[in-house]
């Protein structure tokens, strides 16, 4: 009887599984269930790539790794062996968490949850399972939370404190669409995320209110650089006097108003030209014609068709449906 290759039992939240066995015989049976590929992986390379079926293994529906096996005495009578990953692709759930410095120096903490999924099972093994020896769901995850980690440290240290805090949607639409591009690397695609909280200081906490208060980031900054002349003075008794009288009066002053000219009139123009726009299919808004997210909903962009099998929506660029299979070009 034939040899039977299978996933069995996956829990839902499972995102790899691989094959305990890398003696693999030909003939046998290799059964790949829905929101399921099987990556057949060797010598620290990926071959064939097998959807949802039942496939018999033979040299005709492993035509890379057979061109591989052609060069080893015995082929193909003999055994061969090959490392085979099952993927899923289904939509998953991932957390995050971290703290980063904006521009202005603040601390900022951050966490939330991001839904991606496996849209490139290739790169996915060669960047991640085989490539990091990370073979078991949690050790995926654990890779992924780390890169989306490192990610979102790097570009949050990019905004200050009142941006992030005043301008969230924003910053969680350029975000998305950062992480969109650096995820594909991996073979992932992201199909949302979402800030779940940001905090700071109680220092900056303050000094984050007291702007959005007055709007005089000014005054903040300067009485904020006080308090620091203040406790280095404090450090030197006998400096304080000379050198306080000198510095603290100049701190105290208000900052000084720059009146602007008057600009010249200019002749009246025409009216530019409207930006290219487009119209979100989740919310009707209307969002510039290059964005990959929608800034209101976060709803994704990109173009979609119809399968002809089980009439679900999937890229407009996609080879097979992710759904059931069906080979769409």
């Amino acid at each position: 009887m034939p040899e039977v290759i299978e996933w069995k039992n996956p829990k839902p939240d499972d995102i790899v599984y691989k094959y305990p066995d890398e003696v693999i015989t030909w003939g046998a049976q290799l059964i790949v269930h829905e929101y399921e590929v099987a990556v057949f992986f060797r010598d620290g390379k990926v071959y064939d790539v097998l959807g949802p079926g039942r496939h018999t293994i033979t040299t005709q529906n492993l035509p890379l790794l057979t061109e591989v096996l052609s060069r080893l005495a015995g082929f193909p009578e003999s055994p061969f062996k090959a490392t085979i990953i099952f993927i899923s692709t289904k939509q998953h759930q991932g957390r995050f968490g971290g703290q980063t410095q904006t521009t202005d120096l603040a601390p900022l903490k951050f966490h939330g949850s991001f839904w991606f999924r496996v849209s490139d099972p290739k790169v996915f093994v060669m960047e991640v399972v085989g490539g990091q020896s990370r073979y078991t769901t949690e050790d995926v995850s654990e890779f992924i939370r780390g890169f989306i980690n490192e990610r979102l440290i790097k570009h949050l240290a990019g905004y200050d404190l009142a941006t992030v805090f005043t301008r969230i949607d924003e910053v969680t639409f350029k975000t998305k669409a950062f992480l969109y591009e650096e995820m594909k690397r991996l073979g992932l695609e992201l199909i949302d995320l979402k800030f779940e909280g940001l905090d700071t200081t109680p220092e900056y906490r303050e000094r984050l209110f007291w702007i959005k208060q007055t709007g005089a980031a000014a005054y903040v900054l300067q009485t904020d650089t006080l308090r620091e002349v203040a406790r280095e003075l404090g450090k030197s008794p006998g400096a304080a006097l000379g050198a306080g009288m000198m510095i603290i009066p100049p701190l105290t002053q208000p900052p000084p108003q720059v009146t602007p000219p008057a600009a010249p009139v200019a002749p009246a123009q025409p009216t530019p030209p409207t930006a290219p726009s487009k119209t979100c299919p989740r919310c009707n808004r209307v969002v510039p014609s290059d964005a990959l997210f929608c800034p209101y909903c976060g709803q994704r962009l990109t173009p979609t068709k119809k399968c002809p099998k089980c009439n679900k929506d999937v890229p407009a660029d996609a080879a097979f449906c992710p759904y059931c299979g069906t080979k769409l070009v």
